[in-house]
């Protein structure tokens, strides 16, 4: 049935094999209508898809699936759509972080399962894309990652509108007056237009392009709306393409480098990219054994300026970045600035540096020169360290107020996220504008799940007042879209009796960001005594995935994956059992 070079290809050890293995193998495959040339040992390639309903983000996969589909059949190959969960932010609760290691899971172990030699990845919503990059570089076949695109700009009034950014903006003006109900209705459509994930640089945006920066994906398909046409002609070219990596064996361990992750680190920098590409490239690097430390993403990228002007730390939308020359227009600035690896090799089977030798800036407001960028070198993502977190802390400086970097004010402590909302709105509530709200008990292990809840509006009082940023300080995460002078992933969380569960009402908390601490002015003996009575949270899971959870995921600083699942497995084909 197949010649010798043909039966060393993985899928083989399904569709060439003789007897009743073989037989049964190939006719249940055949009850679809293949016919028997397509079990010739051509390459067989899996079309991963978290197309779902219940996915916004990801509900037209199926439609990019087919474009895949052609492109694997153009170059020889025998494509196979297989689903996988979707861990949709927008549904999801308690939160889609909770799932994304069982997603990770799940893609790796169907894809080890399954008669594949490469696999490509199709992926919309922000936890899509690192489950499915954790789970493929677990397993080491060639993989390709096409993410489904952002929505069209959003339309209100005369106004560009971004998903994610204006939903705060409009839930300040809905507080203030400023917003009537009937408005605030009107523009949730206006603000979600089209098939795609946020067109804001939220997480979505930044992990697709992080993925293309880390050379996972075809470069400049990272960017293109999910309804325009090159968003097709991306997806079949990545189908054309995985075929010859199968040929190449161009695996995930060739690609993802460590250069590939400083990379990616100093992109995240440029285009302002979300707080949440710290945790999902963290647990990335874990799966294929590249040493990368918080700490990293602070060195890698102070000499990075802020190149990209688009929400939420800007003005516009992905739509005007991608027409103004989308991703390899910043990869071009940074090379010609000596910041990324230009040597490493990519899903295209050059380098990065080839890969942008044409790209072309459209428009300099939008991408930003390295002499005259949006913002200075040195304010992107800072992490920061001191008593208060002893792992470290992040903060997204290019969304946060310059004047509260430096800031000392008197601690308002929240055991939960629900706790503050139940009194935000109180006109009597015991806060002012000096106040570090901190909200706790949100971590991986303390919520679970470690949700997105970091950003808490503020006091209605204040809004009114017109306050418009104040510091808070939190063991959670806060969605892509988000801005605001917030402190993020404090490690370890309180949930583990981290220092944030010894905060108390009024004490002094000293955030420096230019310095890179974060404390809490109280003696060491005084925390000492309080750590004594403090107590370990009741378990409140007992059996299911959340309680394996709880009892296996490690700290934001090492992106929340489950320790048993650092490294990769590899992927022998598993026994025979016809």
């Amino acid at each position: 049935m197949t010649d010798g070079q043909q039966t060393s290809r993985r899928s083989q050890a399904w569709f060439g094999a003789r007897g009743r293995s073989g037989m049964v193998y190939r006719s249940w495959m055949r009850n679809q209508g293949f016919g028997h040339e397509v079990f010739d040992g051509r390459p067989v390639i899996g079309i991963a898809t978290s197309a779902s309903e219940l996915a916004p983000c990801n509900a037209h996969l199926t439609r990019v699936a087919e474009a895949v589909k052609r492109g694997v059949w153009q170059a020889g190959g025998l494509p196979l759509q297989f689903p996988t969960m979707a861990t949709g932010e927008t549904l999801m609760r308690p939160t889609a972080m909770l799932y994304r290691n069982l997603m990770a899971m799940e893609v790796e172990e169907l894809i080890r399962a399954n008669p594949l030699d490469g696999v490509v990845l199709l992926s919309g919503c922000d936890k899509t894309t690192p489950a499915m990059l954790m789970g493929a570089a677990s397993v080491d076949l060639p993989a390709v990652m096409v993410t489904g695109g952002p929505m069209l700009n959003g339309k209100y009034r005369g106004q560009d509108v971004g998903s994610g950014t204006h939903v705060w903006k409009f839930e300040e003006d809905l507080k203030t007056g400023r917003m009537t109900e009937e408005e605030c209705f009107f523009a949730e459509g206006c603000m979600a237009r089209s098939h795609g994930h946020c067109m804001t640089m939220g997480t979505a945006s930044t992990m697709a392009c992080v993925a293309e920066a880390l050379g996972m994906q075809l470069p400049g398909s990272a960017a293109w709306p999910a309804v325009d046409s090159r968003r097709m002609e991306t997806a079949q070219a990545a189908g054309q393409r995985i075929v010859v990596m199968v040929e190449e064996e161009l695996r995930p361990s060739r690609i993802l480098t460590r250069e590939a992750f400083e990379n990616a680190v100093r992109v995240n920098a440029a285009i302002g990219g979300s707080t949440n590409a710290v945790i999902h490239l963290t647990a990335l690097a874990g799966r294929v054994g590249v040493g990368l430390s918080l700490s990293d993403f602070d060195d890698l990228a102070r000499a990075v300026p802020t190149l990209v002007n688009l929400m939420p730390s800007g003005r516009y939308l992905m739509e005007d970045f991608c027409y103004a020359g989308g991703l390899p227009a910043v990869l071009a600035e940074l090379l010609g600035g000596g910041l990324l690896h230009g040597g490493q090799i990519t899903v295209t089977g050059r380098t990065v540096a080839e890969n942008t030798e044409h790209a072309e800036r459209v428009d300099s407001d939008v991408i930003t020169r390295l002499d005259a960028p949006f913002q200075p070198a040195g304010t992107g993502i800072a992490v920061l360290r001191g008593n208060l977190c002893p792992d470290g802390a992040v903060i997204k400086q290019s969304a946060a107020s310059p004047h509260l970097l430096t800031h000392r004010g008197p601690a308002r402590v929240f055991d939960s996220p629900e706790a503050y909302h139940e009194v935000a709105d109180d006109p009597d509530l015991d806060i002012d504008e000096n106040t570090v709200i901190v909200i706790r008990n949100a971590g991986p292990k303390g919520y679970p799940g470690m949700p997105e809840v970091s950003n808490v509006p503020l006091p209605a009082k204040l809004l009114k007042a017109g306050v418009t940023d104040m510091v808070r300080v939190c063991d959670g995460r806060m969605s892509g879209t988000g801005y605001g002078t917030v402190v993020l992933h404090v490690a370890p969380e309180a949930a583990v009796g981290g220092p944030l569960a010894l905060v108390r009402d009024g004490d002094p908390v000293v955030l420096d960001v230019p310095n890179r601490t974060l404390r809490l002015d109280v003696d060491d003996a005084e925390l000492a005594r309080r750590r004594q009575t403090w107590r370990t949270p009741a378990e409140r899971h007992d059996s299911g995935y959340t309680w394996l959870y709880t009892q296996h995921v490690e700290q934001a600083d090492r992106g929340a994956d489950f320790g048993f699942l650092r490294g990769t497995r590899g992927h022998e084909v598993p026994r025979d059992s016809h």
